[in-house]
Parts: structure tokens; sequence; C-alpha cells
């Protein structure tokens, strides 16, 4: 029988929680208004960086620089994921953004090819391997830091909020370009124009790191570090890969289908407009633009009902539909008919908000709290750099071969195909469950009544405890792995 008490139930606030979200968000918008600059502007840089190279070969050098930070991040993972699980969430949260900020606004100032010669494309590979190993930190803490948050109940809304700070990052990034584009031109925007959005970064990095450093650790982190002393032990990698490599697994094959679908419809579909299909650059960003912005209540949405439904019901559905209409939506979008275009890139948005919706809370749940970061941090950027990154330059690449432009919805299925064998056999589900190794958080203090009565049911996860690990937390002190 668990030890549950009264005192060790988790009750946060909800305006508290919503504010969490709410900066958090924030954060993760500028974050990803930085990264997402470079992709939608990959046409410009390849002419600004690549002048030499055979104007048909330069979105896929601009994508091989775009790919190649990705390098990093499993680097900046494992640093800043090992470092949050020792420090907290808060404070390593706040430095990768100020890295972003800084990478990027370095970016808008390097010299173009034309003035310093070779200098300039490594200068530029430099600030992208900054901007990888900053993002390897970002996105997986503020998955941990929210999920750990917020009630159990509402897990997967509010963390879907996370997923909307990213998408509202895509469309400002994406509007500031198509903007620029629109006014000055896209002769002046290789010339100079190009260098406007980055230059922005560097104020926007330092309000966000003010609204960042404004916040408070996560209850769970705390929870932890309350802990008495002999009972507080801080995981190595030896530890994360020996005890708990089942779920380091699930969270890469969840990565995999997740990442490739977000990278080929947020990054690789603009430029895929415009190289393959002959779109003005104006036309093909607007359409994305418009996309996005309809998705966001979709994200949410889907985040709402993952809690009330189940997540792995959310996700298998969004894969099945991958499946099934990802030929159909290339068909679509290969026509002439602006509207048919635009209706075959929302289908493939529509299914990307399902997972936007549900996985946040989804991943987080896969690890103990001693570990979350970590674990999630170096999983996550491992998948995403062997596979989401890489997705515009390995979709350029089979397309500029095969000649055949329904390669990325081939690829799309196929992945999504791995992916549902993932989430349908590996994935237990989480709605309304308390995190792994945590205690029950709720947000109403009726409740604590009825998770009393069932404390195993509450402490759900003691059974997955590792026989070699240290159990966290005062409260399950005296569980013992099965």
């Amino acid at each position: 029988m668990s030890n549950l008490k009264k005192e060790d139930i988790i009750v946060v606030d909800k305006k508290v929680a919503k504010q969490t979200v709410v900066v958090t968000s924030l954060g993760n918008a500028m974050e990803w208004f930085d990264f997402g600059l470079y992709a939608y502007l990959a046409v410009t840089i390849g002419k600004v960086f690549f002048p030499e190279i055979d104007p048909a070969h330069q979105l896929i050098y601009a994508f091989a620089t775009f790919a190649i930070a990705f390098i990093a991040r499993p680097l900046g993972g494992l640093v800043f994921g090992m470092l949050g699980d020792r420090v907290g969430r808060k404070k390593v949260l706040s430095l990768t953004l100020i890295m972003m900020a800084a990478s990027t606004l370095f970016i808008g100032l390097i010299p173009s090819y034309s003035t310093i010669g070779i200098a300039a494309p490594i200068l530029l590979l430099i600030a992208r391997l900054v901007q990888g190993f900053s993002t390897g930190g970002e996105y997986a803490g503020a998955m941990t830091y929210i999920a750990e948050s917020t009630s159990d109940k509402k897990r997967g809304f509010l963390t879907s909020g996370l997923e909307v700070g990213t998408a509202v990052g895509f469309c400002a990034s994406a509007a500031l370009v198509t903007l620029l584009t629109y006014i000055i031109g896209p002769d002046r925007m290789v010339e100079w124009g190009w260098r406007i959005p980055f230059l922005i970064a560097g104020p926007m990095g330092f309000i966000g790191f003010y609204l960042r450093s404004r916040l408070e650790e996560t209850p769970a982190f705390k929870a932890m570090e309350e802990a008495k002393e002999e009972d507080r032990h801080r995981a190595s990698l030896k530890e994360i890969l020996t005890n708990h490599w089942k779920p380091l697994l699930i969270c890469l094959g969840i990565v995999f289908f997740y990442n490739t679908s977000l990278y080929m419809v947020l990054t690789y579909m603009p430029s895929y407009l415009t190289q393959e299909l002959g779109y003005s650059e104006t036309k093909g960003l607007v359409f994305n633009l418009l996309v996005m912005i309809l998705l966001i209540p979709i994200i949410l949405g889907m985040g709402y009902w993952s809690d009330r439904i189940g997540r792995n019901k959310i996700v298998k559905g969004a894969l099945i539909g991958t499946i099934l209409l990802s030929v159909p939506a290339f068909i679509m979008i290969s026509s002439n008919s602006n509207l048919v275009v635009f209706a075959g890139l929302l289908i493939l948005g529509i299914t990307l908000a399902a997972f936007q919706g549900a996985l946040p809370a989804t991943l987080p749940s896969l690890f103990f709290t001693k570990v979350r970061y970590g674990s999630l941090a170096i999983t996550y950027n491992i998948s995403t750099s062997l596979f989401g990154g890489t997705t515009p330059l390995v979709i350029a690449w089979l397309v500029s071969l095969t000649k055949n432009s329904m390669v990325p919805a081939y690829y799309l299925m196929a992945v999504c195909i791995i992916g549902l064998v993932v989430v349908g056999f590996f994935v237990k589900e989480t709605a309304g469950r308390s995190l792994r190794g945590s205690a029950p958080t709720v947000d109403d203090p009726r409740e604590i009544d009825e998770l009393l009565k069932n404390p195993d049911k509450a402490l759900w996860w003691k059974e997955e405890l590792p026989v070699e690990a240290v159990v966290e937390g005062k409260f399950n002190s005296n569980v013992t792995a099965k």
C-alpha cells in the first residue's frame, strides 16, 4: 500500500499555472521566432552566402547550414538537460533564451560572401551551431517546466499552449519576412533587407529573459529539492542510459515522426512551393503563414480533448490521417488553384496540430522527475537532429535526385507508419494521471479526498521504478519497485 498523505498532494494555483504557461510560451515564441527566421529566409540566404553555387543547388546548401545546427542540439540537450535536473528548470531556460537571441543577432551582423568571401559562410555556420546548442535545452526544458507546473487533469490543454508559442514564433518570423519582401522587393532583400529580422532578436531576447527570470521553480522540482539530503540523488548519464533506456527509445520514436511532420510543414513547404512548384517567395510564405494562424485554435482544441479522451487516441488518429491524406494533400498542393493549394497545406497542418496539441504532455510523462529534463532533452534532440532538422535537406535532395514532386508525401507516410507502431504498442496513456515520480497535482482541493481513497492508482508509476533507482521525494520513500 502506498503511503500517500494529504500534505504530499500538490495543489497548484490556477492563476499562477496560467501565468507560467503564458510566460514560458512567450519565451518559446521568441526562441522559435529567432530559429524560424533562417528557414523562411533560406532562399535569400542561399544567394547571400553561396552566390558562386549553381542556383539550382543554393537551397540545398542553405538547408545544409540549417541542418548543421542540429549537430549541436544533442550536446546542448546533454549539457542543459543535466544542468536543469541539478540546478532547476527556471535558471536554464533563462540562459538558453539569451544564447539564442545573441547568436541570432550575430547572424544579422555577418558581412556577405561578396565582402569577406569564404569567412561569411563559416561565421554563419558558427552562429547556427550556437543556435542549435541553445535550442537543445530550450524546448525540452519548456515542456518539462509547464508539465510540472500544471494539474494532472489539465496538463494536455495547458502544455499545448507551448506549441501555440511555437506557432506564434513561426508566424511572427514568416509575417515579418513576408512583409519585408513585399515592401522592399526580393532584390533589396538579398542586398540588405534580410538582416532586419535577425537584428530584432537582441531586444526580444532581453525581454524574454526578464519575463522568465521572474518565474517560480516548478512544484515537482521543489518537492524533490525539499527531500531529506540522504534521500536526494543526482542521476548520472550512465544511470539514465542504464535504468531508463526503454522510455528513451520510446521518446526517440515519438520525436521522429513528430518533428519530421513539423519541419516539413513549417520550414520546408515555403521553399518547396517556391523552388519546386514555381510560386513567388511572397505567395509561398503567405500560404504557410495563413495555415499556421488557423492552426493555433486547433492546437488548443486538440490539447483540450487530449485531457478528456486520451492523448494516445488523438495522436493515433493524426498518424492514420497523415498516412491516408499525404498523397491527396500533395496532389492538391501541386494544382494550379490557389484555393486548392491552400486546402492541401491545411490538411497537412491539421494533422500536425493534433501532434502539437497532445505530445507536449505525453513526452515529459515518459520520465521520472529527477531525470526528466535531462532524459527528454537528450533523446528529443538526438531524434530531432537525426530526423527532424534534416527533413528539409533530405527532402530537397530526394526531390532533386528523383525529379518527383510527390517524394515528400511518401516520406511522410513512411515516417508515420513507424510512429503508429511506436504509439500503438509502447506508449502508456497518461491523461489525467500524475507524472512519473511525482505526487498527484490538482488545482481544486476537493479532488484530494478522491486521490487518498485510491493511493495506488494515484501513484500508478511505482511499479515501473527501476530496481537500482533511488526513489524520488519524501512521500514515496517507502515505495519499493516490484
